[in-house]
């Protein structure tokens, strides 16, 4: 009897967060939807890092970027410690054959990440990157395949609206004002999804045409949240909150929505799970099959995230459980570390209006139910003192049991990683390296 070795096709994207139609809102994916109806999809999937290659590391890895040792970005000097950990090279071992097409954000030299395969394309923008994939899955490729298809969309610089409808009529994101500047900047977005959502539809097509989808298990995810002020970048779910749909065999079939707790670590020993392989040693996420297969409603009773590195330092870990949430700052910046936000025109309406000047608190806890857009911090609020001792000893367990390195003081940046002040106003600005 042979294993079973389904195809794995890993579509990803660039700060796209829930924005999407098939999570509610007023952005038109059309074919992101119809994955979703066909799969199943995780309406409380979060990132274990709301950063780009912390993010990227920890799904591919199976651990949190503490542990991987993707704490930064990697075209910015951060790598992880063992490229062998990547989930490719356990696939490999099974038979797989590996092709990265566009952007994976793990290495600056992409052939050093281990694929069998990687594309030589110039831009990682849907125009370029859909076509290559197509051309991959129309020509025949080895089988079972891993094949990772990244989308530098929803990635800043958008691309500009597509009407001056959108102009009018687009609403920012919730943790933003209404305001023309904030308006524009939302339907700029909406272009950019709308490019991603026909590039990840072209290769979905190709794979039907290609007598391909039957046999293959379709992840379809993004790294963190939408590249607005007060979103990525922060341990907020406007930060951490993802959009995860998987369609094909398995089980992720039927277009059912589940509410279950799922991190992003989870992916690697899910896939373990459904090829009956054992798992590496280093995996640090839970199987989601046991959920798939009905016998749990959830897998977690918490999840966790962190930052360490952006493009500034800026040291945070949180808990999230069904109820709450609960943030820690580890550094003594009082103010917004605004290197670490993208220049936009949101960021400029919130600059206009004093954001510089505000505080931040070292602690948070947020009640999901009564406050789920985390706008009023209850961590003084003495009638939850008991929630908040409870959150902070789910985080302190945490961090003791995955040693993390911030229990030892300040982490220090790799030699040669390039890195921003967090007293400057801008990624833009001038860097030093370590």
């Amino acid at each position: 009897m042979h294993p079973f070795r389904p195809n794995i096709l890993y579509l990803h994207s660039h700060d796209t967060g829930r924005y999407v139609q098939p999570y509610g809102y007023a952005v038109p994916t059309l074919n992101i939807q119809r994955l979703a109806e066909q799969g199943v999809l995780f309406r409380k999937a979060f990132c274990a890092a709301p950063t780009c290659s912390p993010s990227r590391a920890s799904l591919l890895t199976g651990q949190y970027a503490h542990c991987s040792g993707m704490l930064g970005l990697a075209h910015r000097g951060f790598s992880l410690n063992d490229y062998t950990q990547h989930l490719l090279h356990t696939l490999r071992k099974e038979g797989y054959h590996s092709a990265l097409i566009g952007e994976e954000h793990l290495s600056k030299d992409r052939n050093a990440i281990g694929y069998d395969y990687v594309s030589k394309i110039e831009g990682f923008n849907s125009n370029v990157v859909a076509p290559a994939a197509i051309d991959m899955l129309t020509k025949g490729l080895t089988q079972p395949f891993f094949l990772s298809v990244g989308f530098f969309e929803t990635h800043r610089e958008f691309m500009k609206p597509g009407t001056p409808g959108d102009v009018k009529y687009s609403r920012p994101p919730a943790p933003l004002p209404d305001t023309p500047e904030t308006r524009r900047d939302m339907a700029a977005f909406k272009a950019s999804a709308a490019a991603l959502d026909r590039g990840m539809g072209e290769v979905l097509d190709a794979l039907d045409d290609s007598g391909l989808a039957e046999n293959t298990l379709v992840i379809c995810t993004t790294d963190h949240g939408v590249a607005f002020p007060r979103m990525k970048g922060y341990l907020t779910d406007h930060g951490i909150g993802v959009m995860l749909i998987l369609c094909g065999p398995g089980g992720f079939t039927g277009g059912r929505v589940l509410d279950a707790l799922i991190s992003h670590i989870d992916i690697f020993p899910t896939l373990c799970d459904l090829l009956e392989i054992d798992s590496p040693r280093w995996l640090q996420g839970t199987s989601m099959m046991p959920l798939m297969r009905g016998e749990v409603e959830q897998i977690h009773d918490a999840i966790f995230a962190e930052v360490t590195y952006h493009a500034a330092y800026e040291p945070m870990r949180a808990v999230r459980t069904q109820r709450w949430k609960y943030i820690r700052r580890f550094d003594h910046h009082l103010g917004p570390v605004l290197p670490n936000c993208d220049d936009s025109p949101s960021k400029d309406v919130l600059m206009a209006h004093g954001w510089k000047e505000r505080s931040r608190p070292l602690e948070q806890l947020y009640d999901l139910i009564f406050d789920p857009n985390e706008a009023c911090n209850l961590a003084n609020d003495l009638s939850v003192a008991v929630v908040l001792e409870e959150m902070r000893t789910l985080l302190d367990d945490w961090m003791y049991k995955t040693n993390d390195p911030l229990l030892r003081g300040p982490v220090p940046a790799p030699p040669g990683a390039e890195l921003n002040d967090p007293d400057q106003m801008s990624a833009s600005y001038p860097t030093r390296f370590v």
